[in-house]
């Protein structure tokens, strides 16, 4: 298999969340045409499998983007193309290494490894969205560990995700002349906003970043019917661990004044541990590869929130790539950095 041939190919193919059957097509194709046993599952996934055991080794990534397509190029180290960083490039990261482990290790050959040798690849769908291809396999799957992709760059080790909630607020006020200097539904939903990142700032106070509640306000309308004003706000919430989505609902609604606000959706944050198993084989094969291996928090969120909790075994995020590019017209990754992605992820599963 060529590995960048892999990436490009599966880059030249446009999948924002809900349009990832093309692609999904295209990746099983891949690792059935590579020896991988491959299929579509009934969320729409992309499956690849390889090797023997009675554990296995989750590799999690997720084949939708964010919309905006990007003309693929490819000039020098460079490739450019939407989900070359978030998450095509990890996701095919995971997909060459298992092909090559699968060609050259012989998977299922070497006992007693805390990884064992069985091998799941999976290229989720919807992960920008609802997550429903992460909900579908959070009850199908235990994997003894499990390895997210998504971008942290070669040397980096993800150990954690914030949760996030999205609310809407509505206030409705009857109305009147400007002269009454009555609050109208506007200034009652600009009160409510105030009262909220008061409540976040003081929280926060002291905390570092991964341990901050930081609510984003994402739209505002307002109308009237002539004699009655809505005003609405709709608004999300990155999550520390700590925070519940139940608690942070219950803190919003503490601060409501004659309006209703509504829970639309909301995961909680997710840490993992740092000494386990699977931790201590990527800090040796980063090392080995000739990078100095660090940890990092990520304020977003993953397929990481959804199945760490159900699975509750260890868990990393991993994958080439710069992720402040993420979602970005300049989206992009380094060849090389890619390869050396699949050099670290080949020493982290290829351990006696």
């Amino acid at each position: 298999m060529d590995d960048v041939a892999l990436l490009e190919g599966l880059l030249k193919i446009y999948s924002p969340t809900g349009q990832e059957a093309e692609a999904v097509n295209y990746l099983v194709a891949q690792m059935r045409a590579a020896g991988l046993e491959a299929l579509v599952d009934e969320a729409g996934n992309a499956v690849g499998m390889c090797g023997a055991g009675d554990e296995a080794v989750m590799l999690l990534g997720h084949i939708d983007t964010v919309p905006g397509f990007i003309p693929v190029t490819r000039e020098g180290d460079r490739l450019t193309g939407r989900g070359a960083v978030d998450a095509k490039g990890p996701l095919a990261c995971f997909v060459a290494t298992a092909v090559h482990l699968a060609e050259h290790v012989g998977l299922g050959e070497h006992v007693g490894s805390p990884l064992r040798r069985r091998l799941i690849v999976i290229g989720a769908v919807g992960e920008e969205g609802d997550s429903r291809g992460a909900h579908f396999i959070k009850g199908k799957y235990r994997p003894a560990c499990t390895i997210i992709g998504e971008p942290s760059g070669w040397e980096k080790i993800t150990l954690g995700y914030k949760g996030s909630a999205w609310f809407e607020y509505r206030v409705r006020r009857a109305l009147a002349h400007t002269s009454a200097q009555q609050e109208s539904a506007c200034e009652a939903a600009v009160s409510f906003w105030n009262r909220v990142s008061t409540w976040a700032s003081a929280r926060n106070l002291h905390n570092k970043m991964f341990d901050q509640v930081n609510p984003t306000l994402r739209e505002m309308k307002s109308d009237s019917d002539g004699f009655v004003e809505c005003a609405k706000l709709k608004f999300g919430v990155r999550l520390p661990p700590g925070l519940s989505v139940p608690d942070l609902d219950t803190a919003l609604r503490g601060l409501l004044e004659e309006a209703e606000l509504t829970l639309l959706e909301g995961t909680s944050a997710y840490r993992g541990e740092k000494n386990t198993p699977l931790v201590r084989a990527f800090l040796a094969a980063i090392r080995k590869a000739g990078g100095n291996p660090t940890f990092t928090l990520k304020s977003g969120t993953s397929d990481m929130n959804i199945v760490a909790p159900a699975w509750g075994t260890p868990i990393v995020a991993y994958g080439p790539g710069d992720s402040s590019l993420d979602h970005t017209p300049e989206e992009h990754i380094l060849i090389s950095e890619y390869l050396r992605g699949i050099e670290v992820l080949t020493g982290v599963l290829d351990q006696p």
